[in-house]
């Protein structure tokens, strides 16, 4: 799945096109390096997403299409 709808999914970022954006501006790393946002994700990648001066590291633990809200954090683990 691509970066951008991953995080779009898991409701790490809201909207697409904001993570989109924060991929183009370099604050999406995956795996310890920058990624764009048409950077495949698969279980076991771990994503660094700045947000300001905060720093948000997950493990990404699943990759579905379509989640519900209250599923969506079962798609991640904070570390």
């Amino acid at each position: 799945m691509r970066l951008d709808k991953y995080l779009k999914v898991s409701r790490l970022i809201k909207r697409r096109s904001v993570a989109n954006e924060a991929c183009d501006a370099g604050r999406v790393l995956l795996n310890d390096k920058p990624a764009k946002a048409s950077a495949s994700v698969k279980p076991g990648d771990i994503l660094t997403i700045r947000f300001g001066n905060k720093e948000v590291r997950v493990e990404v633990l699943d990759v579905q299409e379509t989640v519900r809200k209250e599923a969506a954090a079962e798609l991640f683990r904070y570390l």
